[in-house]
């Protein structure tokens, strides 16, 4: 497939999210699909909530534009991302417990399998690499999902992402992950022409749950011919360190308070503790930007690298990120009660 033609997957992408953002808008506040101030929510009125489903109108109309002859493997692909996409558009509207939405999750995970979509890592036995392919989907959806807590910042994210990926399918000749990920960079980037602060529409989980569980199908699907697997298992991890770290501060800061992580919310997340450092809304979400960028060019390195440079950049990756988790959750931990109410206080403001 030439470039052009995944140039042109992104330019319909983008045309898609722009035009169809504005519609949601209109329909969320309409059927009354608002996220509401409360509690420790950032905004201070009433915010419409579709934003994920432009995004999600704007992939699966670009990619059915394509026809490609992989197209069984790209609909069970799309059918797991609509499944994920209409739970989320379901909990957006009434608040689902999590075991409904893990067993959502887990069910398009087994629909990948079923499909043939699934981590094949040849070292491993086959019911391991299926345990990995749930365990790899219902993170990375969680992941985005949590990630999906500050104006811009879920959308900027997965658009980084989604762009090394499409890079990285290009390089190594895979037309269905190129083409995938430059849809999803192009959805992506016409939500956030409306989603950066102050935002005028949020994704949801519709939009925050579809974007993780196609950007996890994604890096399932990448193959690298000129490396061994025993190396290139990393480059998909890398190239959602972002996420990937924000769940595993998340998880432990609550883990350590004897808080379930998945059924409280709360401002302990990277974005939120860049700004108890003194950060803004927008630097946070930047500086959270540069980090997705710079996980990504070390994705392209790992893809090309030895396995003993790969392991040992991927030791450096691990290190840097265990003292950075230590240092923002030191941090949380020593601050009192009242000093975390202030800066919780300024964040809201």
């Amino acid at each position: 497939m030439p470039v052009s033609t995944t140039t042109f997957i992104f330019v319909v992408a983008l045309s898609f999210a722009l035009a169809g953002t504005p519609i949601a808008r209109r329909l969320a506040r309409r059927l009354g699909f608002l996220d509401r101030p409360a509690g420790r929510k950032l905004q201070t009125v009433p915010v419409p909530l579709l934003g994920g489903v432009a995004i999600y109108a704007g992939v699966l109309l670009s990619m059915v534009l394509f026809r490609h002859h992989y197209l069984p493997e790209l609909a069970s692909i799309l059918g797991g991302a609509t499944l994920l996409s209409l739970l989320g558009l379901w909990d957006d509207r009434v608040e689902l417990a999590p075991s409904i939405k893990f067993a959502g999750q887990i069910l398009a995970a087994a629909g990948l399998v079923v499909a043939g979509v699934q981590v094949r890592l040849g070292w491993l036995p086959d019911w391991v690499n299926i345990a990995l392919t749930v365990v790899w989907v219902v993170g990375i959806s969680n992941a985005v999902n949590f990630l999906d807590n500050m104006d811009g910042l879920a959308g900027g994210v997965s658009a980084v992402a989604a762009a090394y990926l499409t890079v990285i399918g290009a390089m190594n000749g895979q037309y269905l992950v190129s083409s995938l990920a430059a849809a999803v960079f192009g959805a992506c980037l016409g939500f956030l022409a409306f989603n950066t602060r102050p935002a005028s529409i949020f994704m949801g989980d519709a939009g925050s749950l579809f974007l993780g569980f196609t950007l996890a199908v994604i890096g399932i699907k990448l193959r690298f011919p000129g490396n061994v697997n025993v190396v290139t298992w990393m480059v998909p991890v890398l190239v959602m360190g972002v996420p990937l770290f924000d769940t595993a501060l998340v998880v432990i800061s609550r883990a350590r308070r004897g808080v379930n992580p998945f059924t409280t919310a709360g401002k302990d997340h990277t974005s939120h503790r860049l700004v108890g450092r003194g950060l803004t809304q927008r630097e946070a979400v930047l500086t959270l930007y540069l980090a997705g960028c710079l996980f990504g060019l070390l994705a392209i390195f790992v893809m090309q690298a030895t396995p003993e440079e790969g392991y040992l950049v991927t030791a450096v990756v691990l290190a840097a990120a265990g003292w950075a988790l230590w240092r923002l959750e030191a941090r949380r931990s020593s601050a009192p009660d009242d000093q975390e109410h202030r800066q919780e206080t300024e964040i809201a403001e």
